[in-house]
């Protein structure tokens, strides 16, 4: 394994040093990172990369099937407009967690800012999935067209909602799990909060087996708490807001 070290290094010099890296090697690991952006951004299938320190903002943005791992927490955007490939964080992440993500994976062992998953879709085969271990902030799902996020509401404090408030506005298709309770009044007025079906379930199994195996935690003990799925009533939310033709 290649290794490269961030240091104070600008983040145009440290890709560039990364870049170079992946040419002959498959993986790499980036020591000593101190907020450089744009880490492993558009990283291809079949590369790998693995992170220890805070990385900036943007990272994996427009992953393209590759990996990457992070030993440490992340900033804003990370997975922006990711087409593919695996993301894990073993920490926080900042806002707009997905931002836009068409496929891939994405998880993180404890908390997320505002506006994960906002304009997450899918198409086909093509389903992203967010797994968030801790809470997460405002307007969760914002505008979200496909996909899926679940969270889990590790380590809550007993004066921290699991999830924030205008959660799912705009949300027009993809689903989201809760796992315990969803505060009432944080959630916007066209979604359906809704007990999992058969085939969520059987998702929710494979989702939360995944986050454990990444991060180590207990599968059985998480599986205690019910999940609530949230899903939009409608595929227009908006459509009164504008005048017809």
């Amino acid at each position: 394994m290649k290794i490269v070290t961030a240091g104070k290094s600008s983040f145009r010099t440290l890709n560039a040093e990364v870049r170079e890296a992946l040419e002959t090697e498959n993986d790499v690991r980036i020591e000593d990172v101190n907020g450089q952006r744009y880490i492993g951004a558009g990283l291809d299938r079949g590369k790998r990369l693995e992170v220890h320190g805070t990385p900036g903002n943007d990272m994996g943005a427009y992953l393209n099937g590759g990996a990457i791992e992070v030993f440490g927490n992340g900033q804003e955007a990370v997975g922006n407009t990711m087409g593919g490939g695996s993301i894990t964080v073993h920490g926080h992440v900042g806002d707009t967690l997905g931002y836009a993500m068409r496929d891939g994976e994405i998880y993180v062992e404890k908390r997320a800012g505002s506006r994960a998953g906002i304009h997450m879709k899918e198409f086909r085969e093509m389903q992203p999935v967010v797994v968030i271990g801790g809470t997460v902030g405002a307007f969760l799902g914002e505008y979200m067209a496909g996909g899926t996020l679940l969270v889990l509401g590790l380590e809550k404090h007993p004066d921290r909602p699991i999830v924030g408030a205008h959660c799912a506005t705009g949300m027009h298709g993809g689903r989201i799990f809760v796992r315990g309770d969803v505060p009432e009044e944080n959630v916007s007025e066209h979604i359906s909060v809704l007990r999992p079906g058969e085939k969520d379930l059987a998702d929710l199994d494979r989702f939360v087996r995944e986050y454990c195996a990444r991060f180590g935690k207990d599968f059985d003990a998480i599986m205690q708490v019910p999940f609530q799925k949230l899903v939009p009533t409608t595929s227009r939310p908006y459509a009164n807001l504008y005048t017809p033709n």
